[in-house]
Order: C-alpha cells, then structure tokens, then sequence
C-alpha cells in the first residue's frame, strides 16, 4: 500500500465526518477548513487567496467527494513527499475530525480502551483494512490484530468466542467497521481480567510495530542493551529500537534524545561473539564503514534481536521498505488463494453433486427402460400367440383354397384344348390377313410415290410464275425510274437555261458600266491636264512677282552691285506658294 492510499484513507474518514446530512456531501466552507489544515500537517506551501478563491461560496451548493477529488488529487496529494511531515500528526487531525462524530465511548469511565489508545487502534484498522470503500476489515485480519495485542500481553485469544461474535456481528461477506471494532474492544468481552495499562502497552507496542515499522524494541522487563563505543571503547547502556532501514539508540526508553544510527542495506551482517571483557550474550553488526558491537541481557534476547536484524537486512536486499506491508500483501494473497481454493471446491462440490443427480436420473431411466422392456416381452408374446392362430387359420384356407385349385385346374385343361383348336384356326386367318396387308402397302406405297412426282412439278411451275412475276414488277420499277430521270433531266435544263440568260443579262450591264467608268476616267484625265497647265501658269506668274517685289523691297542705293533676279525672291512667300501648289496637286 503506498503513502497515497494510506492518506486516502484517513481523509475519507475527515470528508464522511464533515458530511452531517449523510447526502455525500460537504459544504465548501469546511472543505476550505480542511483543506487548510492538510496542507498544515503535510508541510506542503500553498497560497490562501487561491484556497479562498477555489472555494469561495457561489449557487453550486456543497461538493460531493468525487467533486473533492481532483482538487485533493492536483493540489495536495500530488505534492506530497514522504519523509517531509509527520505522519502521526495528520492521522491525529482526521481522527480528531472524525471521533467527534463517530467514536461513542462509555460515559460512566467504564471505557476498556483509552482515547489515545482508540486512535492506535484506529491506525491499526486503517492499515489492516481493505482498499475498498467503505473501510472495512476482514475477519482473518481483526483475528490477526487481536493476537497480535494479546501475544504483547501474554494472554491467549478465544478464537470459538471470536468466530461466534463476527458471526453475529457481520451481516454480509465483508468485515468489521472501525466502530464496531472499537466498541468491540471497549466491551472487553475480549480481555477480560485485564488492566487497561497493560492494554495501553499492548495496543502501544503493536502500533510501534506494525505503523512505525519498529521490528524490534528493548522492553523495561528485559533492560536495555550494551553498546560499546568508537573511540572510548567503553561501555553504554542504550535503549535501541530497529526499523527496516536503521538500527537507532538513546539514551533512555522515552527516546527523547538520540544518540545515534546504524544505517542498514543488504551489505551488512548480525553476527555472534564470544563473552569477554565482562559482558556476556554479545553480538555485533557489521556494516561496510564500522563494526557494532552489543551485548543483551540474556540469551532469549540476544536471539530476539539478531533474527529481527537480520529480517531487517533481508528485507533491504529485497528492496521492502516495511516488513507489516509485506506480511499484509502475503495474507492477502493466502487469503484469496483459501477462497479460490474454497470456491473450486465448492464448484467440484456441486459438480460431483450434479453427478450425482445424473447418476440417479440415469437410474431413474434405466428402471424405466427395464419396465419398458418388460411390457414390451409381454406384448411381444401376444403377439407371438395371435400371430400364431392367425397362421394355423391361414394354412386351413390354403388347403381349403388348394383343393378348389386342383378342380379349377381339370376344369381348365379341357377349356385348354378346345382354345388350342380355336387358336389354330386364328393362326391360319391371321396369316391370310398378312398377306393381304403387304398386297395393300405395296399398292398405296406406288400411290404416294405418284403423288410426291405430282407435288414436285406444281411446286417447279409455281417457283416459275413466281419469277417470272418478280422480273414483270422489276421492269416496271425499271421503266418508272427512267421515266422520272427524264423529267428531271429536262427540269436542270430549263434551270440551267435560265441561270445562263441571268448571267448573260448581268454581264452586259457590267460591259456598260465598265464603258461608263472609262469615259469618266478619260473626262478626269483632261480636267487633272487642264488642272497643271493651270498650276504651271500660276507657277510662272508666282516667280514672276516674286521677282518684281524683291526688286521694289530692296532700292538700289549708291555703289550696290545689281543682284541676281533669279537667285532673290520674297522668301515670306515662300511657304505660301509651297502649301498652294500641294492644294492644287
């Protein structure tokens, strides 16, 4: 069982004591309380203002405990580090929170079992209980834990008283509740005649040793063991207490002030020594940095604790952490194999009295099929009889019907004879009428061979007509497709006679325009000749008073040479006369 599911399960008892209602429900006022004091007792940091906020009162009501869950799952136990709080202290918060509600002792002080011992014994349930909710106990392990408390007092368990009182108290296949476990043992119906001190050590010791994983403890009726030291090599009386893990001693039995640890692993070894320097029952445990040596105050003790270091070293090297869970995991396992054991064997039970049934049913039957087979010979030799008499009657008949055959049979030889001689004359008649037959088949064989010869010559002259009547309609159909050739031939003509007429007349007109479109031509070649003759004589008049104006803008004065009329001219004019004579082009 791992530290989850033991949290788990000392939560489960805090979340149900919360629940007032019963409904499965718990308000988010007191889940934030809750909430609160885990993460005290677990030394986990968390942050208020989000705890508020998480929880903080809204119209969704009370949370259920599936609700809870992913909360307690994300937020708490997921951050939880074996070794970082004290376990004591939080299992004494929920059993705080759930003893108000629960845990109902005697008023009158009549209570076998102390408050502080109650929540002990409360651990002790918890951890012996099964993993199923809710937290239950089986039978065989409240047998197992009350022994254990009754060996640490030297008191023997009833065990018929035990098994009488579960038989009552349980009403179905489950086990124990953790109240009907205490109010059990606040009966006392089960240590009877004895001190509630003396309980008080017993439930102590057991707690030390099955929560606290503690193997082995000197107790104050053995004394305490000798240790000798390191360094001074002296002798030291130490009250010693072994877990799985560390063999530690102080200085006295309230284990106030420590004084030292052994750290165990699979290297180490316990071993025995021999009596000297005084001190008897000695032993030592090696390990790989130091030798320990020890002295006991007896024999049964040295023996005690040598096996409880040894079963210490054995379970390191099988990598156990606690030597209670292991025993736990192995009842369980017995546990369940005595039931499947127990359940084939009530199977092979009702199967061998299934067996047993078929073998009495098959009885049943085979009685059934005597008496049958009785009733059946009975009937058998009825019927051998009747058959009997019915067979002597039928052998009387057929002598009877013998008898009346042999007369029959004279009777029918005559008649024989005269059928013989009728018979024979049937024969010769018989063979006139043979003879006649084959006259008449050879004369109706030659009658219809004449009359296939006439068949096949009308059928010749009809395929004749018929021909002959096809070719006629081929002529005709000849002559009507020559017929209609002619009158369409005659028709392309005339239309071919017609198109050439039109053709005629469009040609003509085309030589007349053609005529018309030359003489229009020839009367525009004249007006383009008279046209440049124009343009020439402009030309020449042009130049002429160009020359004139050129001699009137520029006065000859005294000494000028004459210029050249030719090479002068009015050059303003210039572009005038060029853009004239492209007009007139």
């Amino acid at each position: 069982m791992d530290l989850r599911a033991e949290l788990l399960k000392s939560i489960w008892y805090a979340f149900t004591a919360l629940d007032v209602e019963k409904s499965g429900k718990v308000s988010k006022s007191q889940l934030k309380v809750l909430s609160h004091n885990l993460y005290t007792v677990l030394c986990i940091p968390h942050d208020p203002v989000a705890l508020e906020e998480h929880f903080r009162d809204d119209d969704d009501g009370p949370v259920s405990s599936q609700g809870y869950m992913p909360y307690l799952n994300k937020y708490i136990l997921d951050k939880v580090e074996e070794g970082a709080f004290v376990k004591e202290n939080f299992d004494e918060l929920c059993w705080t929170l759930t003893a108000k509600k629960n845990y109902k002792p005697d008023r009158n002080g009549n209570s076998v079992v102390s408050h502080q011992d109650a929540f002990k014994l409360w651990c002790l349930f918890n951890f012996l209980s099964e993993d199923k909710y809710p937290l239950v106990m089986v039978p065989d392990e409240v047998e197992y834990l009350l022994k254990k408390i009754c060996t640490a007092m030297n008191v023997e368990l009833n065990s018929c008283e035990l098994d009488d009182y579960l038989s009552q108290e349980l009403q179905g296949p489950g086990g124990l509740t953790v109240w009907q476990f205490l109010d059990m043992m606040n009966s006392g119906r089960f240590l009877r005649g004895i001190e509630q001190e003396a309980i008080s050590m017993a439930v102590e010791e057991v707690y030390q040793e099955v929560i606290e994983d503690v193997l082995k403890q000197a107790r104050s009726p053995h004394g305490y063991l000798w240790k000798k030291g390191q360094l001074r090599r002296n002798w030291s009386e130490r009250w010693f207490t072994l877990k799985p893990s560390v063999l530690s001693y102080y200085m006295s039995e309230e284990r106030k002030e420590k004084k030292g640890s052994i750290a165990l692993d699979k290297h180490c070894c316990v071993e025995v020594l021999p009596d000297r320097d005084g001190k008897r029952c000695m032993f030592c445990v090696k390990t790989s940095s130091r030798t320990y040596e020890m002295s006991a105050s007896d024999t049964r003790q040295r023996q005690e604790w040598t096996l409880a270091i040894q079963t210490a070293i054995r379970l390191q090297a099988e990598g156990k952490k606690s030597l209670h869970k292991d025993l736990k995991q192995k009842r369980r396992e017995q546990r369940e194999q005595r039931e499947q054991r127990k359940a084939a064997k009530e199977e092979e039970t009702q199967r061998l009295k299934q067996l047993q049934e078929e073998k009495e049913r098959k009885l049943q039957e085979l009685e059934l099929l005597k008496e049958a087979q009785r009733q059946a010979e009975i009937l058998l030799q009825e019927e051998e009889q009747r058959r009997r008499q019915q067979h002597e009657e039928m052998q009387r008949t057929l002598e009877i019907q013998l008898q009346e055959a042999e007369q029959a049979r004279a009777s029918m030889q005559a008649e024989m004879v005269l059928k013989e001689a009728e018979a024979e004359r049937q024969r010769k008649r018989i063979l006139e009428l043979e003879d006649m037959q084959e006259r008449l088949q050879e004369a109706l064989q030659q009658e219809v061979k004449a009359r296939q010869d006439e068949e096949s010559v009308r059928y010749a002259q009809a395929r004749l007509l018929a021909e002959e009547e096809e070719k006629l309609k081929q002529l005709m159909k000849l002559k009507e497709e020559q017929e209609e050739y002619i009158i369409k031939t005659q028709r392309e003509k005339q239309v071919l006679k017609q198109e050439m007429e039109n053709k005629n007349k469009c040609l003509e007109e085309a030589q007349k325009q053609l005529e018309e479109v030359r003489v229009n031509r020839q009367r525009v070649d004249q007006d383009v000749m008279a046209a440049q003759r124009k343009l020439r004589q402009a030309s020449t008049n042009v130049k002429h008073w160009n020359v004139q104006m050129n001699r009137l803008m520029h006065p000859i004065g005294p000494g000028d040479k004459r210029t050249n009329v030719s090479g002068g001219g009015f050059a303003g004019y210039q572009p005038l006369l060029s853009r004239r004579d492209s007009s007139l082009k």
